[in-house]
């Protein structure tokens, strides 16, 4: 079986659920434009209707047919995506890592602060750790859609974070060119500025 890099991409429902879909589908269609094979799709047990429950996007990249088409769930991830930092600290986003795998965060933080909260076992298996400020890149936009009797609902939609996120995972992991990305993605300038900023701590 040829091998195939897998890619786990961790929001939050609601407000980050599209956000995390679109780093999926922007590093397959990078791929897929580069003459590979990919899948994208979404985890179907978790809960993408329900605000901030962790849920989890899935991508698959390989230079040869990849023939577990009817594996659901991505069991040994290469490559890890968080749009949201504060999950790590209840969920070991990094259960299955593969050895030499890549973990990138959505976060100011430096790499190195992030890093407690990887659990050794998957530590040892991390060649490198990462974090982009993908919602300073692409600040989140405030839409206020309060009704006439008073009630206030006021929700926030983040713009480009899937474009700068695919294109720091593009830079970590080196698993799609840099004009590929900026090709696929919808806010280019977005995934241009994820690639050229994002802050890397090489560990092996």
């Amino acid at each position: 079986m040829a091998k195939t890099t897998e890619v786990t991409v961790w929001a939050t429902g609601v407000v980050q659920d599209k956000e995390g879909r679109d780093v999926c589908l922007v590093l397959t269609e990078a791929a897929f434009n580069e003459g590979k094979f990919t899948q994208a799709f979404d985890n179907y047990v978790d809960l993408p209707d329900r605000i901030n429950v962790q849920v989890r996007k899935y991508a698959r990249i390989s230079d040869s047919e990849i023939e577990n088409k009817f594996e659901y769930e991505n069991h040994r991830p290469n490559i890890i995506g968080v749009c949201e930092a504060t999950i790590m600290k209840g969920i070991n986003v990094c259960k299955g890592l593969q050895p030499d795998g890549y973990l990138i965060i959505n976060s100011t933080k430096a790499p190195e602060d992030l890093l407690k909260y990887v659990p050794e076992k998957e530590r040892k298996r991390l060649k490198a750790i990462a974090c982009v400020d993908a919602l300073g890149i692409a600040p989140e936009q405030l839409i206020d859609y309060s009704g006439a009797e008073g009630a206030e609902d006021v929700s926030a939609i983040g713009l480009g974070l899937g474009s700068a996120m695919a294109g720091a995972i593009a830079a970590v992991s080196g698993i799609v060119k840099k004009d590929s990305i900026l090709g696929a993605a919808a806010n280019r300038t977005a995934a241009k500025r994820g690639f050229d900023e994002v802050k890397i701590k090489v560990l092996k």
